[in-house]
Protein backbone atom coordinates (compact mmCIF):
# COMPACT_ATOMS: atom_id res chain seq x y z
CA UNK A 1 0.00 0.00 0.00
CA UNK A 2 1.48 3.35 -1.11
CA UNK A 3 1.32 6.41 1.07
CA UNK A 4 -0.24 9.44 -0.67
CA UNK A 5 1.55 12.64 0.11
CA UNK A 6 -0.77 15.67 0.36
CA UNK A 7 0.20 19.24 -0.47
CA UNK A 8 1.48 21.15 2.48
CA UNK A 9 -0.02 24.54 3.22
CA UNK A 10 3.20 26.20 2.10
CA UNK A 11 3.14 24.37 -1.25
CA UNK A 12 -0.51 25.24 -1.77
CA UNK A 13 0.15 28.90 -1.07
CA UNK A 14 3.06 28.86 -3.53
CA UNK A 15 0.82 27.42 -6.26
CA UNK A 16 -1.90 29.98 -5.54
CA UNK A 17 0.69 32.77 -5.63
CA UNK A 18 2.02 31.58 -8.98
CA UNK A 19 -1.49 31.44 -10.43
CA UNK A 20 -2.26 34.92 -9.10
CA UNK A 21 0.99 36.21 -10.60
CA UNK A 22 0.17 34.70 -13.99
CA UNK A 23 -3.31 36.24 -13.90
CA UNK A 24 -1.88 39.66 -13.01
CA UNK A 25 0.50 39.38 -15.97
CA UNK A 26 -2.17 38.20 -18.41
CA UNK A 27 -5.03 40.54 -17.45
CA UNK A 28 -3.50 43.73 -18.93
CA UNK A 29 -2.77 41.85 -22.15
CA UNK A 30 -6.31 40.50 -22.28
CA UNK A 31 -7.72 43.95 -21.55
CA UNK A 32 -5.60 45.47 -24.30
CA UNK A 33 -6.65 42.75 -26.74
CA UNK A 34 -10.30 43.36 -25.85
CA UNK A 35 -9.95 47.10 -26.48
CA UNK A 36 -8.18 46.45 -29.79
CA UNK A 37 -10.97 44.11 -30.85
CA UNK A 38 -13.59 46.74 -30.02
CA UNK A 39 -11.65 49.37 -31.96
CA UNK A 40 -11.38 47.06 -34.98
CA UNK A 41 -15.13 46.43 -34.90
CA UNK A 42 -15.74 50.18 -34.78
CA UNK A 43 -13.45 50.59 -37.80
CA UNK A 44 -15.35 47.88 -39.65
CA UNK A 45 -18.61 49.74 -39.07
CA UNK A 46 -17.17 53.02 -40.33
CA UNK A 47 -15.64 51.36 -43.38
CA UNK A 48 -18.87 49.61 -44.31
CA UNK A 49 -20.93 52.80 -44.11
CA UNK A 50 -18.30 54.92 -45.89
CA UNK A 51 -18.73 53.00 -49.15
CA UNK A 52 -22.08 54.76 -49.45
CA UNK A 53 -20.34 58.13 -49.81
CA UNK A 54 -19.09 57.37 -53.31
CA UNK A 55 -22.26 55.48 -54.24
CA UNK A 56 -24.36 58.52 -53.32
CA UNK A 57 -22.16 60.79 -55.44
CA UNK A 58 -22.41 58.36 -58.37
CA UNK A 59 -26.21 58.64 -58.25
CA UNK A 60 -26.42 62.40 -57.61
CA UNK A 61 -24.41 64.17 -60.31
CA UNK A 62 -21.15 63.74 -58.38
CA UNK A 63 -22.51 65.64 -55.35
CA UNK A 64 -21.08 64.58 -51.99
CA UNK A 65 -23.42 63.57 -49.19
CA UNK A 66 -24.53 66.61 -47.16
CA UNK A 67 -24.05 66.43 -43.42
CA UNK A 68 -27.80 66.73 -43.16
CA UNK A 69 -30.46 67.35 -45.75
CA UNK A 70 -31.42 71.02 -46.00
CA UNK A 71 -34.39 72.31 -44.02
CA UNK A 72 -37.18 73.60 -46.23
CA UNK A 73 -40.20 75.56 -45.08
CA UNK A 74 -42.98 73.62 -43.40
CA UNK A 75 -40.74 71.36 -41.36
CA UNK A 76 -42.03 67.83 -40.84
CA UNK A 77 -45.30 68.65 -42.58
CA UNK A 78 -43.56 69.34 -45.90
CA UNK A 79 -42.97 66.12 -47.88
CA UNK A 80 -40.03 67.86 -49.58
CA UNK A 81 -38.20 67.37 -46.26
CA UNK A 82 -38.74 63.60 -46.38
CA UNK A 83 -36.03 61.39 -47.90
CA UNK A 84 -35.82 57.71 -48.69
CA UNK A 85 -33.40 55.93 -46.36
CA UNK A 86 -33.85 52.51 -47.91
CA UNK A 87 -36.73 51.08 -45.89
CA UNK A 88 -38.96 54.13 -45.71
CA UNK A 89 -39.07 57.91 -45.61
CA UNK A 90 -37.20 59.90 -43.01
CA UNK A 91 -37.34 63.58 -42.03
CA UNK A 92 -34.04 65.24 -42.98
CA UNK A 93 -31.70 62.32 -42.37
CA UNK A 94 -28.09 62.83 -41.33
CA UNK A 95 -25.12 61.69 -43.38
CA UNK A 96 -24.74 58.15 -42.01
CA UNK A 97 -28.36 57.21 -42.66
CA UNK A 98 -28.04 58.54 -46.22
CA UNK A 99 -24.86 56.51 -46.82
CA UNK A 100 -26.34 53.48 -45.11
CA UNK A 101 -29.16 53.38 -47.63
CA UNK A 102 -26.61 53.09 -50.41
CA UNK A 103 -24.94 50.02 -48.90
CA UNK A 104 -28.18 48.38 -47.76
CA UNK A 105 -27.58 48.89 -44.03
CA UNK A 106 -30.67 50.72 -42.84
CA UNK A 107 -30.35 53.05 -39.87
CA UNK A 108 -33.86 52.73 -38.46
CA UNK A 109 -36.26 49.84 -38.06
CA UNK A 110 -39.11 52.28 -38.69
CA UNK A 111 -37.88 55.61 -40.10
CA UNK A 112 -40.10 58.54 -39.18
CA UNK A 113 -41.11 61.67 -41.07
CA UNK A 114 -42.01 63.46 -37.83
CA UNK A 115 -39.22 62.49 -35.42
CA UNK A 116 -36.08 64.66 -35.47
CA UNK A 117 -34.25 62.67 -32.78
CA UNK A 118 -34.63 59.00 -33.59
CA UNK A 119 -32.17 56.44 -32.28
CA UNK A 120 -30.13 54.44 -34.77
CA UNK A 121 -31.28 50.84 -34.49
CA UNK A 122 -28.70 49.01 -36.59
CA UNK A 123 -25.63 47.90 -34.62
CA UNK A 124 -23.47 48.98 -37.56
CA UNK A 125 -24.23 52.57 -36.52
CA UNK A 126 -23.09 52.02 -32.92
CA UNK A 127 -19.55 52.69 -31.72
CA UNK A 128 -18.30 49.81 -29.59
CA UNK A 129 -16.81 52.14 -26.96
CA UNK A 130 -19.97 54.23 -26.56
CA UNK A 131 -22.81 51.89 -27.60
CA UNK A 132 -25.46 54.10 -25.97
CA UNK A 133 -24.67 57.07 -28.21
CA UNK A 134 -27.48 56.29 -30.63
CA UNK A 135 -29.42 59.59 -30.86
CA UNK A 136 -29.14 60.70 -34.48
CA UNK A 137 -28.23 64.22 -33.35
CA UNK A 138 -26.11 63.41 -30.29
CA UNK A 139 -24.20 60.79 -32.17
CA UNK A 140 -20.92 58.89 -31.94
CA UNK A 141 -19.63 59.60 -35.47
CA UNK A 142 -19.23 63.07 -36.95
CA UNK A 143 -18.98 64.15 -40.58
CA UNK A 144 -16.46 66.55 -42.11
CA UNK A 145 -19.44 68.55 -43.30
CA UNK A 146 -17.81 71.96 -43.38
CA UNK A 147 -15.62 70.91 -46.30
CA UNK A 148 -17.64 68.03 -47.79
CA UNK A 149 -21.21 69.30 -47.63
CA UNK A 150 -22.79 71.73 -45.18
CA UNK A 151 -26.45 72.22 -46.12
CA UNK A 152 -27.23 74.57 -43.25
CA UNK A 153 -28.54 77.93 -44.40
CA UNK A 154 -27.88 81.52 -43.38
CA UNK A 155 -29.75 84.37 -45.05
CA UNK A 156 -31.26 81.82 -47.42
CA UNK A 157 -27.88 80.57 -48.68
CA UNK A 158 -26.17 77.24 -48.09
CA UNK A 159 -23.05 77.31 -45.95
CA UNK A 160 -21.22 74.98 -48.34
CA UNK A 161 -23.48 72.91 -50.56
CA UNK A 162 -23.52 71.28 -53.01
CA UNK A 163 -19.91 70.10 -52.99
CA UNK A 164 -18.75 68.33 -56.12
CA UNK A 165 -16.69 65.21 -55.47
CA UNK A 166 -14.12 66.34 -58.04
CA UNK A 167 -13.12 69.14 -55.64
CA UNK A 168 -11.44 66.48 -53.49
CA UNK A 169 -7.93 66.19 -54.89
CA UNK A 170 -6.76 63.30 -52.75
CA UNK A 171 -9.33 60.95 -51.28
CA UNK A 172 -6.71 59.09 -49.23
CA UNK A 173 -5.68 62.21 -47.28
CA UNK A 174 -9.14 63.71 -46.70
CA UNK A 175 -11.08 62.84 -43.56
CA UNK A 176 -14.66 61.81 -44.30
CA UNK A 177 -15.73 61.36 -40.67
CA UNK A 178 -14.98 59.59 -37.45
CA UNK A 179 -15.28 59.36 -33.67
CA UNK A 180 -16.65 62.68 -32.41
CA UNK A 181 -17.36 63.99 -28.90
CA UNK A 182 -19.59 66.83 -30.11
CA UNK A 183 -19.57 70.29 -28.57
CA UNK A 184 -18.04 68.88 -25.36
CA UNK A 185 -14.72 69.33 -27.20
CA UNK A 186 -15.02 73.04 -26.42
CA UNK A 187 -14.81 72.33 -22.68
CA UNK A 188 -12.05 71.17 -20.36
CA UNK A 189 -12.21 67.47 -19.49
CA UNK A 190 -13.30 68.21 -15.92
CA UNK A 191 -16.25 70.28 -17.15
CA UNK A 192 -17.64 67.76 -19.62
CA UNK A 193 -20.88 66.06 -18.66
CA UNK A 194 -21.98 62.48 -19.33
CA UNK A 195 -23.84 61.59 -22.50
CA UNK A 196 -27.62 61.74 -22.34
CA UNK A 197 -29.93 60.66 -25.11
CA UNK A 198 -32.40 63.26 -26.42
CA UNK A 199 -30.95 66.00 -24.21
CA UNK A 200 -29.54 69.38 -25.17
CA UNK A 201 -26.44 70.69 -23.42
CA UNK A 202 -23.23 72.02 -24.94
CA UNK A 203 -20.99 70.41 -22.30
CA UNK A 204 -22.57 66.98 -22.64
CA UNK A 205 -20.53 64.38 -24.45
CA UNK A 206 -21.99 63.63 -27.86
CA UNK A 207 -24.01 66.86 -28.14
CA UNK A 208 -24.38 67.48 -31.90
CA UNK A 209 -21.81 64.75 -32.41
CA UNK A 210 -23.00 64.17 -35.98
CA UNK A 211 -20.92 67.22 -36.96
CA UNK A 212 -17.13 67.10 -36.92
CA UNK A 213 -15.52 70.52 -37.09
CA UNK A 214 -12.07 70.75 -38.68
CA UNK A 215 -9.14 71.57 -36.38
CA UNK A 216 -8.77 75.23 -37.34
CA UNK A 217 -11.83 77.47 -37.29
CA UNK A 218 -12.20 81.18 -38.02
CA UNK A 219 -14.35 83.98 -36.67
CA UNK A 220 -16.49 83.79 -39.81
CA UNK A 221 -16.83 80.01 -40.07
CA UNK A 222 -19.53 77.64 -38.89
CA UNK A 223 -18.99 75.68 -35.67
CA UNK A 224 -20.68 73.10 -33.50
CA UNK A 225 -24.46 73.15 -33.53
CA UNK A 226 -24.56 76.09 -35.92
CA UNK A 227 -26.27 78.26 -33.30
CA UNK A 228 -24.79 81.58 -32.21
CA UNK A 229 -22.23 81.04 -29.47
CA UNK A 230 -21.98 77.29 -29.97
CA UNK A 231 -18.73 75.64 -28.87
CA UNK A 232 -16.76 73.74 -31.48
CA UNK A 233 -16.84 69.96 -31.97
CA UNK A 234 -13.80 67.69 -32.27
CA UNK A 235 -12.66 64.11 -32.55
CA UNK A 236 -13.05 61.80 -29.57
CA UNK A 237 -9.92 59.75 -28.71
CA UNK A 238 -12.10 57.10 -27.09
CA UNK A 239 -10.09 54.12 -28.34
CA UNK A 240 -7.09 54.01 -26.01
CA UNK A 241 -6.30 57.68 -26.59
CA UNK A 242 -6.95 57.60 -30.32
CA UNK A 243 -9.89 58.36 -32.58
CA UNK A 244 -10.97 56.15 -35.46
CA UNK A 245 -11.39 58.18 -38.65
CA UNK A 246 -12.39 57.08 -42.12
CA UNK A 247 -10.97 58.81 -45.19
CA UNK A 248 -12.72 59.47 -48.48
CA UNK A 249 -11.02 56.49 -50.13
CA UNK A 250 -12.52 54.20 -47.46
CA UNK A 251 -9.37 53.42 -45.48
CA UNK A 252 -9.41 53.74 -41.68
CA UNK A 253 -6.82 55.14 -39.33
CA UNK A 254 -6.66 55.34 -35.55
CA UNK A 255 -5.01 58.64 -34.68
CA UNK A 256 -4.37 60.98 -31.78
CA UNK A 257 -6.20 64.32 -32.18
CA UNK A 258 -2.88 66.15 -32.61
CA UNK A 259 -1.93 63.91 -35.54
CA UNK A 260 -5.12 65.00 -37.29
CA UNK A 261 -4.26 68.67 -36.83
CA UNK A 262 -6.12 69.49 -33.60
CA UNK A 263 -4.51 71.30 -30.70
CA UNK A 264 -5.56 70.90 -27.06
CA UNK A 265 -4.71 72.98 -24.00
CA UNK A 266 -3.40 71.56 -20.73
CA UNK A 267 -6.97 70.90 -19.54
CA UNK A 268 -7.93 68.87 -22.62
CA UNK A 269 -10.02 71.61 -24.23
CA UNK A 270 -9.78 71.77 -28.01
CA UNK A 271 -8.47 75.14 -29.11
CA UNK A 272 -10.87 77.27 -31.15
CA UNK A 273 -9.49 80.70 -32.01
CA UNK A 274 -7.12 81.19 -29.07
CA UNK A 275 -4.38 78.78 -30.12
CA UNK A 276 -0.61 79.14 -29.94
CA UNK A 277 0.50 80.75 -33.23
CA UNK A 278 3.79 78.85 -32.92
CA UNK A 279 1.91 75.54 -32.99
CA UNK A 280 -1.37 76.24 -34.78
CA UNK A 281 -4.01 73.66 -35.69
CA UNK A 282 -4.11 72.66 -39.35
CA UNK A 283 -6.91 71.66 -41.72
CA UNK A 284 -4.68 69.80 -44.17
CA UNK A 285 -6.41 66.48 -43.43
CA UNK A 286 -9.88 68.01 -43.82
CA UNK A 287 -9.73 70.53 -46.67
CA UNK A 288 -9.68 67.99 -49.50
CA UNK A 289 -6.62 69.58 -51.07
CA UNK A 290 -3.87 68.71 -48.61
CA UNK A 291 -3.47 72.42 -47.83
CA UNK A 292 -4.36 74.21 -44.60
CA UNK A 293 -7.39 76.03 -45.97
CA UNK A 294 -9.87 78.08 -43.95
CA UNK A 295 -13.26 76.45 -43.53
CA UNK A 296 -15.93 78.16 -45.66
CA UNK A 297 -17.25 81.47 -44.37
CA UNK A 298 -20.85 81.80 -43.31
CA UNK A 299 -22.98 83.55 -45.92
CA UNK A 300 -23.51 87.26 -45.30
CA UNK A 301 -26.54 89.41 -45.99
Amino acid sequence: MHNRRAFTLIELLVVVSIIALLISVLLPSLSKARKQAKSLLCQTHLRELSHGWHMYADENNDTAVPGRMAKLSGGTSNPANWYDVGNGLKYRPRWVATMGKQVGVYAFNMPSTTDDRQNYDSKVYHCTEVPKWTDERNYAYGYNHQFLGNARRTNGEFHNFPVNRTRIRNFASTVLGGDCMGTAAGFAKRDRQPYQNDVNGDAQLGNHGWTLDPPRLTETSDRGSGDAGSPRTGVDPRHSGKANVVFCDGHIESQRPESLGYRLDENGKFFDLDYDPMNPPTNRWFSGTGADLDPPDLPTA
